[in-house]
């Protein structure tokens, strides 16, 4: 496969077997820094992300952000002339990530030890719902049901409502960062020993590594968490407050020095020397009494004053930010975090869009767009001429409806 350019990972070769989120969201971040990413997707409909949160056209940007700087190429994973390609492909990379359900890699006969058997030294990086072992490895499992199963459903939304989801495909994110530390972890020990790796990433685990204290809490003490709202569980003050002009405020007055700072710009000066209210155990039995202080004060002016006063005292506090806040605000743009890319709507409409900037930063090889993810095949021929295969080998293969 093709050298992808500049970048701290540059000359790493990465094939993606993956549809959805959480095998690509890993995608792109080693393709954010260098990384040949080449994502395989099916020769009719391609990746089914492609039609998710779709407004206009025939691929959403929700594709085009998590599938930038890749390589697309078209291949039938279920035929065996797809099969081989595959295999070709395994042979010139150095990360394979796959995120189907465990077996299906086997059925196509893709099982880690034929990759190994074509490439030795491969790292394999397995995103699935439960992982590869256990008594639920064959359960279907996509983010929301991780989200559940792994404890955060419970903690999310009001104790007298049904528990809720944040609006984001979380498991399935920070899955494929876990999928990208592990196949970083895989690289380095590859360059050590010589060996490859075979990563594990459950969707549900990822959610689990998240829940902090949840387990031995429960376990030690009893405790059952409910759920707490806009409140962070057992830290006090930190919530949510109505301000005067109907918007909402971020407070997180939790530090004992934050807290007492906090009272007095309140004009709660007699909170802050309670000896009660001295450190969070004292704070979190009071609760109520603290949070109905603030909001009584945040409910006296707009939104703007109360930040300004609160900013004015150090006190950590924010808007709750809607994607127009975002757009306009000039930390993002100071920041690279706003991105302005050129980007096909449908036949004959193309726009310019914001797009969201390369996370982490890096000061020698820093990350960057080179391009948004790619239509259906658009590197099909590129890519497999780089592996020897000719103009009339492709035309059999697209004549089996294989590319």
């Amino acid at each position: 496969m093709g050298d992808h350019g500049s970048g701290a990972l540059a000359g790493v070769r990465v094939l993606e077997l993956g549809n959805f989120i959480a095998a690509p969201s890993a995608g792109r971040l080693l393709a954010d820094f260098g990384a040949d990413v080449v994502k395989v997707e099916r020769p009719t409909g391609g990746d089914e992300l492609r039609r998710w949160r779709l407004h206009e056209g025939e691929t959403s940007l929700l594709f085009r952000v998590l599938n930038r700087n890749k390589r697309s190429v078209t291949l039938d994973l279920g035929h065996p002339e797809g099969q081989a390609v595959a295999l070709e492909l395994i042979r010139r990379s150095d990360v394979v990530l796959e995120n189907f359900r465990p077996g299906t890699l086997e059925r196509w006969g893709l099982a880690v030890e034929r990759m190994r058997e074509v490439n030795p030294d491969v790292i394999v990086v397995r995103v699935s719902g439960y992982g590869q072992s256990g008594p639920y490895l064959d359960r279907p499992g996509f983010g929301g049901v991780a989200e559940a199963v792994g404890g955060l459903r419970n903690f999310t939304g009001y104790p007298d409502r049904p528990p809720t989801r944040v609006g984001i495909s979380l498991a399935d994110s920070v899955a494929g960062l876990y999928a990208v530390i592990g196949a970083l972890m895989g690289l380095h020990r590859r360059t050590a020993t010589g060996q490859g790796e075979v990563v594990d990433v459950a969707l549900y685990e990822a959610v689990y590594s998240l829940m902090e204290s949840l387990t031995p809490d429960h376990d030690a003490f009893g405790v059952e968490p409910e759920r707490a709202g806009s409140a962070l569980p057992g830290i006090v003050p930190s919530n949510t407050y109505l301000c005067g002009d109907g918007r909402y405020v971020v407070i997180s007055g939790n530090g004992d020095a934050i807290f007492r700072r906090l009272m007095r710009v309140i004009g709660r000066s007699d909170l802050a020397t309670e000896p009660r209210l001295a450190d969070n155990a004292g704070r979190v039995e009071h609760a109520a009494s603290i949070d109905a202080a603030i909001a009584a004060w945040t409910r006296l002016m707009p939104h703007e004053e109360v930040l300004l006063r609160l900013g004015d005292g150090q006190i950590p506090a924010s808007p709750i930010y809607t994607a127009a806040d975002i757009a306009k605000d000039p930390h993002y743009a100071a920041r690279g975090m706003l991105e302005r890319h050129r980007v096909r709507i449908a036949a004959g409409d193309e726009r310019e869009v914001l797009f969201p900037g390369v996370v982490p930063k890096l000061a020698e090889e820093p990350g960057r767009t080179r391009w948004l993810g790619p239509e259906p095949g658009e590197h099909t021929d590129a890519v497999l001429a780089e592996l020897g295969i000719d103009d009339a080998r492709r035309a059999a293969l697209r004549e089996l409806q294989v590319i």
